[in-house]
């Protein structure tokens, strides 16, 4: 047990898990920024070039709400909200598009800098290959001397 104690402090305390948790973090909020974009702009004014109408209401009902005399409802209607549904797609569309350019910027970044990192290991190499060279070729010299 005191393995699995010390294995889960070092897991936990890796810098890795607390960036992903930071993510997570940020990840939520994003997701109701980008909800509420959809819900407050993006959806009425779809609603807008559809006559007015409401997209997250929109519903396709199999039988209508039965009512008592006082009008409260006895028996609620069945419906399909696929309002609701093309209203949730749209979320997903828009926050999968934003995580995909989000991801090929972070790659385009990494790709960069790798490729200015091995440059700098090339001329090291380079310059490494150049005095065994000019050794062996002083080497060879000398003994020629001798």
């Amino acid at each position: 047990m005191k393995k699995f104690a010390t294995e889960f402090k070092e897991f936990i305390s890796k810098g890795s898990v607390i960036d992903m948790a930071v993510a997570v973090v940020i990840g939520g909020a994003f997701g109701k920024i980008v909800s509420s974009f959809v819900n407050d702009i993006i959806m009425p004014l779809i609603g807008l070039l559809f006559g007015g109408v409401n997209i997250s209401e929109l519903k396709w009902v199999f039988s209508p709400a039965v009512l008592d005399e006082a009008g409260e409802v006895v028996t609620p209607e069945a419906a399909l909200t696929y309002g609701a549904f093309i209203q949730t797609i749209i979320d997903f569309i828009l926050i999968a598009l934003c995580i995909f350019i989000f991801l090929k910027i972070i790659l385009k970044a990494k790709e960069k800098f790798k490729k200015e990192e091995p440059a700098e290991e090339e001329e090291e190499e380079k310059k490494e290959t150049a005095e065994e060279i000019l050794s062996e070729i002083r080497d060879i010299i000398k003994k020629d001397n001798e």
